[in-house]
């Protein structure tokens, strides 16, 4: 199904994933193969504070994640548009809404990493400071 492109757009806050659906999105995203079907919901409800969907004709057209450490701190991941709906201030609403939810929950702080590609979405559009910030690769 091809998603209905200006479409009014809904965000819901911990929305019942579908983990097909999901996996898609975030396949077509981040420019993967969609082949591999995520546990999502089961990953959500277990290490999540909060989750929001897009949602254009009740199909999926965006999502992002917030973990957090049970305290002030909250972390953003897996922000995705389906690539026909970029561009339309779905990316921010969603990490808007986001961030209202890590405030919900007392958190402090809400970090994000990011490829310098996208420097100008979270900075300029979403309003995050650019921080030095670290890597160390496990695997």
């Amino acid at each position: 199904m091809q998603p209905h492109v200006g479409s009014p757009v809904e965000l819901v806050v911990r929305f019942a994933v579908d983990d097909r659906e999901l996996s898609r999105l975030h396949a077509l995203a981040f420019g993967g193969e969609g082949a591999e079907v995520v546990a999502w919901a089961e990953r959500l409800e277990r290490w999540a504070l909060s989750w929001v969907g897009a949602f254009s004709h009740d199909q999926l057209v965006g999502f992002v994640q917030v973990c957090w450490d049970g305290g002030s701190h909250a972390f953003v991941l897996d922000t995705a548009v389906h690539p026909e709906h970029g561009r339309q201030g779905i990316g921010k609403r969603l990490v808007l809404a986001a961030a209202e939810e890590a405030k919900a929950a007392g958190c402090e702080w809400l970090h994000v990493d990011y490829e310098p590609h996208l420097t100008a979405f979270y900075v300029d559009a979403c309003g995050f400071t650019p921080t030095d910030a670290a890597l160390l690769r496990l695997r």
